[in-house]
């Protein structure tokens, strides 16, 4: 009985550490609530969304798994020739003999080089086509959010998503599905092998197999939460660049860097805790995973040797040295996988914890979408009707309430109020930038919800007060929306805005660098510079949003005259707080709290004396002193 005590001592304690390893499982389990350990959507779910993304290359992956299956011939092959070698120059022999199994040994080798030389070419180059398509879909449904979504999810985040979770699901299909196939065939094949060579030493090793699977097991949801921690972690901290990194000159100016830097330091903190535990959990696994590695070579070299020594038989079979060598090192065959299984498995969980965001991303269904009767509008008069309109940002926090007006083609029309009294909100819907809660509005009397948004959109150009510029130079920011223009054409607009003024100064002209956001043009050309933009595909309605706040007086005066000018091409919306620069629209209307207080001329307004004419003479006031 003694003979068998290693065996039995090897056995205790796996059997302890599946007892600590499944009590840590289900306490785990029971607590998975409370630490937002669930998953949201099932690997399977996830497995059959991507492998919609790899059904167009299925013929590269059925290549890539022919030559993975010649490439493991290696494997296989070469431990059954190293224990012939052995058996072979224990006895006399003709050096032919030696020379034609090594000759076979190093042909295997040259065909496994081979095969995985051209499988890794094939795989990186089809991985990277179906990342690049994953990346587009998701750009492209990004840009089909509202503007009510889009504001509800921070940049750092949707950057996070194209770039970082991309990149992890790109390993997947680049590296870690092949090689999880590659090392399942080795396992199988490893077996099939030791198998063929002696059945009950086969069987003695594969008494290990029960644990291989239930530390795999366990640790699989360890892995899984540990990796969930390190993407939310990495998605916070971007998601604070992004938004800090963009404020940089706030927080200088009000000298807040300390502060920041301690909110950073948090959330760096938590990203370094998360990938402390994702080390952590691979630092256990692995090295169990090598412990029934070694125990297997142990009990092989125990039992085996001794029933060689001994010129005995192993449960009813006869071991040779040749049989050993070979068995140790399909061991090692056998378990290396495996090992290799535990890397690629926490890949796996990556991949499957970024492709999880971006499907959750991908299933956000845009608020704002063509209906299925939308037309498409081939020109537009630019007549617009308001009907008893409600809205609210926040459910019955009603910023518009009940807002009816009519612009007649080729009108403009100011709107002016307090701050928050849904003057801009008024321009947003026109354009369906959200979506209007109750009534209608109407374009050429047709309900603007029956038109193609693109198409709607297309008839608008629209001039903020916070004008963006990308990155690029003058001329691409001009031609943002039409790109078959000549130089003439463009020059004409610019002129007749008074952009010309200022592009004319420049070292380069039209071909002059914009920087990130345009910050190296003051807030005045950033301006006349939109203004180019929009009146180059002369649209039939245009849309002014505080176009002179903040701005030089020298500006102002080139704003004002170029308004003149755009009051002639169609139908012009005002949102102004300097009343000076809507005197001469055909309509104002004064908002309050989202309603409609009084409308007329400049004039008709200043004779009725009503909130109007209050504003116009505290403004007049101001002025004048």
């Amino acid at each position: 009985m003694y003979e068998y005590y290693p065996i039995i001592v090897v056995g205790a304690v796996l059997g302890v550490l599946s007892v600590i390893f499944i009590t840590a499982f289900f306490s785990i389990k029971n607590r998975k609530a409370a630490i937002g350990f669930d998953r949201n959507m099932k690997d399977s779910e996830i497995i059959r969304r991507l492998l919609a993304y790899a059904k167009p290359y299925a013929k590269n992956f059925l290549l890539v798994l022919l030559l993975m299956i010649a490439s493991i011939a290696y494997e296989i092959i070469s431990p059954m020739i190293v224990g012939n070698i052995e058996e072979t120059i224990k006895n006399d022999f003709p050096l032919s003999s030696l020379f034609s199994q090594v000759a076979v040994y190093a042909g295997v080798i040259v065909i496994s080089l081979v095969c995985t030389y051209i499988q890794a070419i094939v795989l990186q180059k089809t991985g990277q086509k179906i990342i690049s398509a994953i990346r587009q879909d998701l750009f492209a449904h990004i840009e089909k959010l509202s503007h009510e979504q889009l504001n509800s999810i921070p940049v750092g985040k949707l950057v996070t998503r194209v770039t970082n979770d991309t990149n992890a699901v790109s390993i997947m299909f680049t590296n870690i599905i092949v090689n999880l196939a590659k090392n399942a065939f080795i396992i199988v094949g490893v077996l099939v092998a030791m198998m063929i060579l002696n059945y009950m030493l086969t069987l003695m090793i594969l008494c290990f197999a029960p644990f291989i699977v239930l530390f795999t097991l366990i640790f699989r949801k360890f892995s899984r939460r540990a990796y969930r921690r390190v993407k939310d972690a990495t998605t916070d901290i971007n998601t604070f660049l992004s938004e800090n990194l963009s404020g940089m000159k706030i927080i200088q100016i009000f000298n807040r860097e300390e502060r920041k830097k301690e909110e950073f330091s948090v959330k760096n903190t938590e990203l370094c805790k998360a990938k402390r535990s994702q080390i952590f959990v691979f630092g256990i696994f692995r090295p169990v995973v090598y412990m029934l590695y070694i125990a297997s070579e142990m009990c092989l070299m125990y039992l085996g040797g001794k029933g060689y020594i001994n010129n005995s038989s192993f449960l009813g079979q006869f071991i040779t040295s040749g049989t050993i060598v070979s068995f140790y090192l399909y061991i090692s065959r056998f378990f290396n996988p495996i090992q290799s299984l535990a890397e690629q498995f926490n890949w796996l969980q990556s991949a499957f914890a970024s492709a999880e965001k971006i499907f959750s991303l991908l299933d956000i269904s845009p608020e704002i979408i063509d209906s299925p009767d939308a037309i498409e509008l081939e020109s537009v008069k630019g007549e617009i009707e308001f009907k008893d309109v409600w809205f609210s940002y926040v459910k019955d926090e009603w910023v518009l309430k009940g807002v009816s007006f009519k612009v007649k083609a080729g009108e403009t029309v100011a709107f002016v109020g307090a701050t928050g009294s849904g003057k801009t909100t008024i321009l947003s819907l026109l354009c369906r930038n959200y979506e209007i809660q109750r009534g209608q509005i109407l374009v050429d009397g047709i309900d603007i919800r029956k038109i193609k948004i693109a198409s709607l959109r297309s008839h608008f150009g629209q001039m903020l007060q916070d004008v963006f510029l990308f990155s690029g130079t003058i001329r691409s920011n001009i031609l943002l929306r039409k790109e078959d223009v000549s130089e003439s054409e463009i020059m004409e607009a610019c002129r007749y805005v008074n952009a010309d003024k200022i592009i004319e100064r420049l070292p380069k002209g039209l071909d002059e660098e914009v920087r990130e956001r345009g910050n190296n043009f003051s807030a005045g050309q950033r301006q006349l510079i939109s203004f180019a933009r929009t009146i180059i595909h002369k649209p039939e309605i245009m849309i002014l949003d505080e176009a002179t706040a903040n701005i030089d007086t020298e500006t102002e005066i080139l704003i004002q005259d170029s308004l003149e000018k755009m009051m002639k091409i169609g139908t012009l919306l005002i949102v102004a707080h300097r009343l000076s620069t809507i005197q001469h629209a055909d309509n104002i209307f004064y908002l309050s709290r989202g309603e409609i207080l009084e409308h007329g001329t400049h004039q008709q307004l200043l004779e009725n004396k009503g909130r109007y004419y209050d504003l116009y003479m505290l403004q007049y006031e101001r002025d004048t002193k």
